[in-house]
């Protein structure tokens, strides 16, 4: 029962911090920070109970009936991917509460009982395994995170929200037609109508067929990452939104994406996924060059972070259809890695926007001399950004780009490219912000307590996948080989299926790995 307490903790709690919120905000305040800790204390403490020593496919699932007439249950499993994303969700989580500590004084209540909601939408995304319950959850992020754009986002927060709105829901319907369509084709083929993935797993269909109902999966997927030429959304919307929204945004929404492909989109359509992984591979060194691109050539210093995030999650396109470990191992570090740094930039952005009230590069300059822990902190995330070595995005980009080498060495030396992109934007950053001729007289304070600690818990966290990305990767391990896999297990289910062996197939030590 853990796994549904840990989305049911969740909405409960944004219940009460909106109840109370109406009388005593910061009482709503208090409800929502603790519920969340108690969420990432649960979910330590399986990782320390499991860590690394993962022996069976699931380390702790959750069955039960939900409309078994249409074969829709509530079924939840957690692994090692999905524990790296809750561990990373509830982190993240803790800090937007902070952050949001004194900048949100309108309606806190309901702001806090949509933080908690969009945490318990992708917590239920991070679990689900049945398919229509995955999409259940996949809708209750959205309407939150709308909401927060819409209410409490800047000067044009409408429009922001309606876009993203439109993207996001016309994707994700696109995705529910092809749940349908495999729910329809796995059912005419068994007769068993089922929504639940393990069963759905190595489902039988033409190439034709295959193809359709992946390019539904993937779209919504895509849009969510976001990938090039789906990415339009994302500018606005991180723009508009108030610094929590950005930080949700940029570190876990834009994962779920990611997790969608690893998870759902490769494991369910192997075939049609191989076929696919050229163009996959093509829109992700289109999507690292162009991101890159645009975001030297912005002025507000927040669009410029927003276009960042989209050259950092070309690399994990690259990666997924590199179909390789070290490969998928790149991929998992920067869901992680780029949570934790470009969460952190859009938090110094929010900072500084409280104090200068603008967010025009043009506009600062020089403000080293007065704020140099935040300039400290800046130039941390900025390298971070740019790959530095010792800090998480170098481990992530480096296993990426190897991966890929091994898979195209044409696609590896191009998305290279990128690596320099990124250093010419994050010096560019550190330059007009901190260094350089002073452009504004004003008088700011740096870094309070509050804000010392939600940046510090972040620079250790940067450091500790930068310098020990070892445990991490050990554990996402099994779920990477069962996604690389994925065809050749689903090879070995046909073959079993029609009596061709008894007997499992070994090809490599990984594969037995998967197969136990």
């Amino acid at each position: 029962m853990i796994l549904v307490y840990l989305i049911l903790i969740l909405m409960v709690g944004g219940i009460f911090a909106w109840i109370t919120g109406k009388r005593n905000p910061l009482l709503s305040r208090i409800i929502s920070l603790v519920t969340v800790i108690i969420d990432l204390v649960l979910v330590v403490i399986l990782f320390f109970q499991y860590g690394t020593h993962i022996e069976k496919e699931w380390m702790i699932e959750f069955t039960a009936n939900w409309v078994p007439r249409y074969g829709i249950g509530i079924h939840l499993a957690l692994d090692g991917l999905s524990l790296l994303m809750l561990i990373l969700t509830f982190f993240i989580g803790i800090l937007a509460v902070l952050i949001s500590w004194k900048e949100i004084t309108s309606n806190t209540g309901f702001f806090h009982f949509n933080i908690l909601w969009i945490l318990s939408g992708i917590t239920g995304v991070f679990l689900s395994i049945d398919l229509f319950l995955f999409y259940f959850f996949w809708e209750v992020m959205l309407i939150p995170m709308y909401f927060l754009i819409g209410i409490w986002g800047h000067e044009n927060r409408i429009y922001a929200s309606f876009k993203f709105f439109i993207f996001t829901q016309a994707s994700g319907l696109l995705m529910f037609l092809a749940i349908i369509g495999l729910y329809l084709v796995h059912g005419n083929n068994t007769g068993t109508y089922t929504f639940d993935y393990q069963q759905l797993l190595g489902t039988t269909m033409l190439p034709s067929v295959e193809l359709i109902l992946m390019a539904g999966f993937l779209v919504a997927f895509l849009v969510k990452l976001p990938a090039f030429p789906f990415h339009n959304w994302l500018p606005d919307a991180h723009t508009e939104a108030p610094t929590a929204g950005s930080l949700i945004l940029a570190s876990l929404m834009l994962k779920t994406g990611a997790y969608g492909l690893i998870r759902f989109a490769i494991p369910l359509f192997p075939n049609a996924s191989a076929t696919f992984a050229p163009v996959g591979m093509t829109l992700g060194v289109i999507g690292i060059l162009y991101g890159a691109k645009l975001a030297f050539a912005q002025t507000d210093f927040k669009r410029l972070v927003a276009y960042t995030s989209i050259s950092h999650m070309g690399f994990i396109i690259l990666g997924v259809y590199a179909f390789n470990e070290l490969a998928y191992q790149g991929v998992v570090m920067q869901m992680i890695a780029h949570g934790i740094s470009t969460g952190a930039l859009f938090i110094i952005v929010g900072q500084l926007h409280e104090r200068l009230k603008t967010r025009d590069l043009n506009r600062m300059g020089g403000l080293w001399e007065q704020i140099p822990a935040m300039g400290a902190m800046g130039l941390i995330f900025s390298m971070a950004s740019l790959g530095l070595p010792g800090l998480g995005n170098f481990v992530a980009e480096f296993l990426t780009l190897l991966g890929t080498f091994k898979t195209s060495i044409i696609f590896a030396s191009l998305a290279s490219a990128g690596l320099i992109a990124a250093t010419i934007y994050s010096l560019r950053i550190v330059q007009k912000v901190f260094f350089g001729k002073k452009n504004s007289e004003t008088d700011i304070k740096d870094l309070s307590i509050r804000e010392s600690i939600v940046l510090g818990a972040l620079v250790i966290a940067i450091l500790f996948t930068g310098l020990f990305p070892q445990p991490l990767i050990d554990t996402a391990k099994p779920a990477i080989l069962k996604t690389i896999y994925a065809k050749d297990l689903h090879h070995i289910a046909e073959f079993e299926k029609q009596n061709i062996i008894k007997s499992k197939v070994i090809t490599t030590p990984e594969a037995e790995i998967v197969i136990k």
